[in-house]
């Protein structure tokens, strides 16, 4: 059997010190180089064990403060995707059941050109206009969740629901808005794969740079077979939960 990588080892221990409450939530730890000396190790193992320890929710690093142990923080429970009621937003419906206060910020870009892998997913030309959403979705006041939502210009176009967040059916999620102007969504796909947070997704979620994330890639069609969204949603891994509820045909 292999040995055990160090920056593993140290994780381990960092992980036990809290547990022994030898570090308690809000506490800062030693320098890098004071735990190294302690545990035989030089400064970089201790760097991958704390960002290892980053990306699970143990720890938080504050830019030019140090390293903390991190205050104790429920996983959201997150329910697939692509399940939506006659009542709105997954989302708010998830948020509810777990008695938190659910918001997002959005903002529409009408007539944005298809890059060549949106095109492809939506079964469009590369170039061919959408109109584009990107969100933050909050749980009581803190972002849990990114997405950035692509629809074909052609189908919304000129009614109202064109704008996912505006008009008579604003929130009102992409089943029903489709609904509304004669598109009935028949099934969605989604395609989850864990990867590390960009620069900037990990700053609008309020974690590490390269902590662990969960990427789903969500195409809904309708009952013609045709792509009518296409959505990359990011949620962290060590805030969120992502749970699939699969019905049973009889």
């Amino acid at each position: 059997m292999s040995e055990q990588p160090p920056y593993l080892r140290i994780a381990d221990e960092l992980r036990q010190r809290i547990a022994e409450h030898v570090w308690e939530p809000g506490d800062r730890l030693p320098s890098r180089a004071q735990i190294g000396q302690e545990c035989g190790v030089g400064e970089n193992v201790v760097r991958r064990a704390q960002e290892l320890l980053i990306s699970q929710g143990v720890l938080e690093g504050r830019a030019g403060s140090g390293t903390y142990v991190a205050e104790p923080r429920q996983r959201v429970r997150v329910v697939g995707s692509a399940r939506e009621q006659p009542g709105g937003s997954p989302f708010r419906q998830d948020m509810k059941a777990l008695r938190r206060q659910s918001d997002w910020e959005s903002r529409t870009d009408a007539k944005v050109p298809a890059s060549a892998e949106i095109a492809t997913r939506l079964g469009i030309a590369e170039g061919e206009l959408c109109v584009r959403t990107t969100y933050e979705f909050l749980a009581d006041g803190k972002p849990v969740q990114l997405s950035t939502s692509w629809e074909p210009y052609a189908v919304t176009g000129g009614t109202l629901v064109v704008l996912p967040e505006g008009g008579p059916h604003a929130g009102a999620g992409v089943v029903n808005r489709m609904a509304a102007i004669g598109v009935t969504i028949s099934h969605a796909v989604e395609q989850p794969e864990p990867r590390h947070a960009t620069a900037k997704e990990a700053s609008l979620l309020g974690i590490q740079k390269a902590a662990l994330v969960t990427h789903i890639r969500r195409t809904y069609y309708s009952d013609e077979g045709r792509p009518v969204e296409a959505a990359d949603i990011v949620v962290p891994a060590a805030h969120c939960e992502i749970v699939y509820e699969i019905p049973i045909s009889r």
